[in-house]
C-alpha cells in the first residue's frame, strides 16, 4: 500500500507538468491621444492664440488691480494637466523687460535640482514680433515645459505646464510630450493686438 502511494505520487508530479512555462511578453501602455483640433482663443487680453479643443476648462483671469498682469489656465482634464499662461504688459520699459526676462528664466532654473536636464529652443517670429524661450525640462521636475515670449516693447508673456500627479517623468512623458506641442503651437500662433 505504501508503494501503490509513493509510485502513484511521483507518476503525478511527473505528468502534472506537461507545458513548459513562458516568460510574458513585454506589454507597454497604449496612450491614444486624440488629433489636435486648434481653434482661435481670443480671452479679451491683449494677445490671441490658437489652442486645442481638448483643453476644455479654460480660465481667464485679471491678477492685478490695473489689468497689468493677466492669467489664463489652459485645463485638460484627461491628461490631468494645466498650462499656465501670465501675461504682463512692460509699457516700453527696458528695465522692466530686464527683470521679467531674469524671473522666467530664473524660475526655469529652479528645476535644475530635480531635473535631469533642461533643454533649451530659441522662438523668433519676427513677421509677428513674437520672441521667446522654450523650455523643456526631463526628470521628476514639477513643471515638464516653460516658455515666454514678448514683442520686446510693450508684452511679455509666460507660461508652465504643470501635471496633478507627483512627477514620475516616465508615467508622464507621452502627456508631456502631447502638451509640449501644444505650448509650441500657442507659441506660433500668439499675436499681439
Amino acid at each position: 500500500m505504501r508503494n501503490i502511494g509513493l509510485v502513484s505520487i511521483i507518476l503525478l508530479i511527473c505528468f502534472s507538468c506537461g507545458n513548459d512555462t513562458l516568460p510574458k511578453p513585454n506589454a507597454y501602455l497604449r496612450l491614444d491621444y486624440p488629433e489636435a483640433d486648434y481653434k482661435t482663443f481670443n480671452p479679451g487680453f491683449p494677445f490671441t492664440f490658437e489652442k486645442n479643443e481638448l483643453a476644455s476648462d479654460v480660465r481667464a483671469r485679471i491678477l492685478t488691480a490695473d489689468s497689468a498682469s493677466l492669467g489664463v489656465d489652459l485645463i485638460y482634464p484627461s491628461l490631468k494637466g494645466t498650462i499656465y499662461l501670465t501675461y504682463k504688459k512692460i509699457n516700453n520699459s527696458p528695465e522692466q523687460l530686464r527683470n521679467l526676462l531674469r524671473d522666467a528664466q530664473g524660475f526655469t532654473q529652479e528645476h535644475t535640482q530635480k531635473a535631469d536636464e533642461i533643454a533649451e529652443q530659441l522662438y523668433e517670429s519676427k513677421e509677428h514680433d513674437v520672441y521667446g524661450m522654450f523650455y523643456e525640462v526631463g526628470g521628476n521636475a514639477a513643471s515638464q515645459s516653460q516658455f515666454y515670449v514678448t514683442d520686446s516693447i510693450n508684452h511679455f508673456l509666460t507660461g508652465s505646464l504643470y501635471f496633478y500627479a507627483k512627477p514620475n517623468y516616465d508615467s508622464i512623458l507621452p502627456a508631456a510630450n502631447y502638451l509640449q506641442k501644444d505650448i509650441q503651437h500657442i507659441m506660433e500662433t500668439l499675436r499681439w493686438k
